[in-house]
């Protein structure tokens, strides 16, 4: 067997290799064209702006058109998912609740207190909550992908990584922008935004807002209405004032707030195949036959505001900035888990075989979380430095319902979960350039986290008694830290390579209405390496980004979810690891037409003898071997759920001149090979691959002051399961069908 060593080093030639040879075989550039570049990319991934290529971390930035483009069609945060390397995104939920994975490494877990390794950091104030993680992307700046541990600067629950997102803030002048769409399924997609001063040079403001609206398309053939499902309504607003009484201090105050109003997501009972997987012969997307479907609900609502104050004290004192935050939700979701209708002993009952029905809910009645961050950032000669400090606190309610389907959807169960977390860390980053071309990264953060929890069953489903309320108070600290060198090979060249190690608290798992206890996971760890190379070439026509890595995790934290039991349960797997590599690179081989393009490769496998957990109870044909107990299946060196082994998207943009603006076509493609959905490996629970792409074209203005477009997602119509559901039937739900629609934007 390969050692671990061995494959690194043969991961940083092959990385390497590709690298250069990216470069090397770009076509000689024209001398007449020598005067056209890409764009400079700016990141904030360090806590400060920087060009890209001077990062030591891997890192992908979206924004300008294809942000737009993929965002067009009412499109929530997911689809970003295969639109950069090694990320994906999921969700049983729908519209709310994403489960995003980075590296392979990500949670399946549904329950409303889920913990996820990727952490999600919006207008520098990280989103705990997973439904928090669903507040929609509009007036965004910049989004930023930082794969890897990121436990330094950004703490706690990043051992994967962190999706970052910034808003667009108050200008000192008077601009603004309107879009509005309209789309296949009366897909209605309305955003703007104005910005401007109220007191010149010193106070201005920032409104924006969202409007996104979708007609229910899915015929429930169980019902005399025509459409019943997929429809919603949603809307958020987000409003800033900057306030900068001197050249040094600045007071930022954001305030935002969202409503969704929908159904939940479609669960399909037996559209996979027995045997082989993929869809039974006939399914059709927009077709159901459900129950339950006619209780199907799904609310949200949240609210937050975050002040962020810094004062800059002059030269050679470090820059004081100080980020207090609060964040409120409230939301409840009930759908038609079984996915179909009727049951075996009460029949008629399909499609296919349904054992029995099952109708849930979930809702959090209660939550608030507060956050408090201080930190000083300077430079001192060639060493510059942030030292801060992180407090966290966070409590939240849970119920979770069960209904009798046969019986009109009368209540038969219930449990609660009442959680608090509270969190606080110390941190320190310095780098120093030892010369012009040699800069070394050191950073530490010491992490201290306590959960209290309680969780009791009141009524069961079954007739068997309720619970004593059952509690766990895990409390666990831990220290993270990396280190990163970045040498200039040349101008244009930069070489980097980076040690990390970062941690997850430990989490709970509470769901009680069809299990007698809760599950606790000890705190999991992962050391992580990764050597690449970023630079721009053709007389800066191109700029790319390759890498390597190689992660290692200890006590890693996964989730059974639902199995035969019907009952999710927290374990630790001893070890995992994985190696990949990653790559991007935009370019302009000839003015006006820009290329980007991305790669991933990732190999994800658990490393435990030991571990075993209970398969399908929905009579899939599982592959793995039999367990040490009866009912249970050893999955030791299976992949990861949810970790395509290859990830690869481009966009493709041009424009030519007409009258006195342009005429413009733009189009994007993303690409994920095959995925697990659960921890075991069965032949139905899995999705080959997916493909998806979009096209733009329209006329754009002078200067960008409006343009009208024609737009499509999903062109080609794939079709593809993006998970399942175990316990029952081989029930699944899918990615969205295509959508063609329009769209007019004007700038002032």
């Amino acid at each position: 067997m390969k050692t671990f060593a061995s494959m690194r080093a043969r991961l940083v030639a092959c990385a390497s290799m590709s690298a250069l040879a990216a470069v090397f075989a770009w076509p000689a550039v024209a001398a007449d064209e020598a005067a056209a570049s890409v764009s400079e990319v700016i990141v904030t991934a360090q806590k400060k702006a920087e060009n890209i290529n001077d990062v030591p971390l891997s890192v992908t930035a979206l924004s300008g058109e294809k942000l737009a483009a993929v965002l067009s069609s009412g499109g929530d945060i997911r689809v970003l998912s295969a639109r950069v390397p090694s990320l994906t995104l999921e969700s049983s939920f729908g519209r709310t609740f994403p489960r995003p994975y980075i590296r392979g490494l990500g949670n399946t877990d549904f329950d409303l207190n889920a913990s996820q390794p990727v952490s999600f950091v919006y207008d520098e104030v990280v989103l705990e909550t997973p439904v928090l993680k669903g507040f929609p992307l509009f007036d965004i700046a910049q989004v930023e992908v930082l794969r890897g541990p990121q436990g330094t600067l950004f703490g706690r629950n990043t051992p994967a990584g962190v999706l970052k997102f910034d808003s667009a803030k108050p200008t000192k002048e008077f601009t603004g922008y309107g879009q509005a769409s309209y789309a296949t399924y009366s897909t209605i997609n309305v955003e703007g935004a104005v910005s401007g001063p109220i007191i010149a040079d010193q106070l201005a403001f920032r409104l924006s807002g969202l409007y996104q609206h979708r007609d229910d398309w899915v015929d429930n053939l169980r019902t005399p209405k025509k459409d019943d499902a997929e429809g919603y309504d949603q809307f958020a607003l987000r409003g800033q004032l900057l306030w900068t009484p001197t050249a040094d201090a600045s007071a930022l105050l954001n305030l935002h707030y969202q409503h969704l109003d929908g159904t939940p997501r479609i669960f399909r009972a037996n559209i996979i195949r027995k045997g082989t997987g993929g869809f039974v012969p006939g399914f059709k997307r927009d077709e159901i036959s459900q129950d339950a479907q006619g209780r199907a609900i799904q609310k949200v609502e949240s609210a937050g505001a975050n002040l962020k104050l810094t004062y800059d004290f002059g030269e050679g004192i470090p820059t004081l900035t100080s980020i207090t935050a609060y964040e409120r939700v409230d939301t409840y979701s009930r759908g038609d888990i079984d996915g179909g209708f009727g049951a075996s002993f009460a029949p008629p009952f399909g499609p296919g075989f349904i054992p029995f029905p099952s109708e849930s809910a979930d809702g959090i009645p209660f939550h608030g979380r507060f956050t408090q961050e201080v930190r000083l950032a300077g430079e001192k000669g060639p060493t510059s430095y942030t030292i801060g400090a992180f407090y966290f606190h966070e409590a939240l309610k849970i119920d979770s319902y069960d209904f009798n389907t046969l019986a009109g959807g009368a209540l038969d169960g219930y449990a609660y979960q009442n959680q608090k977390t509270e969190s606080f860390a110390a941190f320190a980053n310095v780098d120093v350039d030892l010369s012009d071309q040699l800069n070394l990264a050191a950073g530490v953060r010491f992490s201290h986290d306590k959960k209290d929890f309680l969780a009791q069953r009141v009524r069961s489903p079954f007739g068997a008694p309720a619970t004593a309320i059952q509690r766990a108070n895990p409390s666990t600290s831990d220290v993270s830290f990396n280190l990163s060198a970045t040498y200039a090979a040349t101008d244009d060249v930069n070489l980097y390579a980076r040690v990390a190690r970062g941690s997850r608290a430990p989490s709970i798992q509470g769901r009680l209405v069809f299990g007698d206890t809760i599950s606790v996971a000890k705190k999991e760890t992962l050391m992580s390496y990764e050597a690449g190379v970023k630079g721009k070439a053709a007389d800066g026509r191109l700029r790319f980004d390759a890498d390597v890595f190689l992660f290692q995790a200890k006590d890693l934290q996964v989730t059974a979810v639902g199995g035969g039991a019907n009952f999710n349960r927290l374990l630790n797997a001893d070890k995992a690891k994985g190696y990949g590599i990653e790559f991007n690179a935009e370019a302009e081989p000839v003015d006006r037409l820009i290329l980007t393009a991305g790669f991933s490769y990732n190999h994800t496998e658990l490393d435990d003898p030991n571990l075993f957990t209970q398969p399908c109870g929905s009579g899939c044909t599982v592959l793995d071997p039999a367990g040490p107990i009866a009912g249970t299946v050893r999955i030791d060196g299976n992949v990861l759920p949810n970790a395509p082994k290859y990830i690869a998207n481009l966009t493709a943009g041009y424009s030519v001149p007409m009258g006195e603006g342009e005429v413009f076509a733009f189009t994007d493609w993303a690409y994920r090979s095959n995925v697990n959905f659960f921890l075991y490996k069965s032949a139905e629970y899995h999705d080959s691959h997916l493909l998806e792409g979009g096209l733009r074209f329209g006329y754009r203005a002078a200067g960008g002051a409006w343009e009208v477009a024609a737009f499509g997602r999903n062109i080609t119509n794939d079709k593809s399961l993006e998970g399942g559901i175990d316990f029952n039937n081989l029930t699944g739900f899918v990615n969205d069908p295509r959508t063609l629609g329009v769209e007019v934007k004007a700038k002032f």
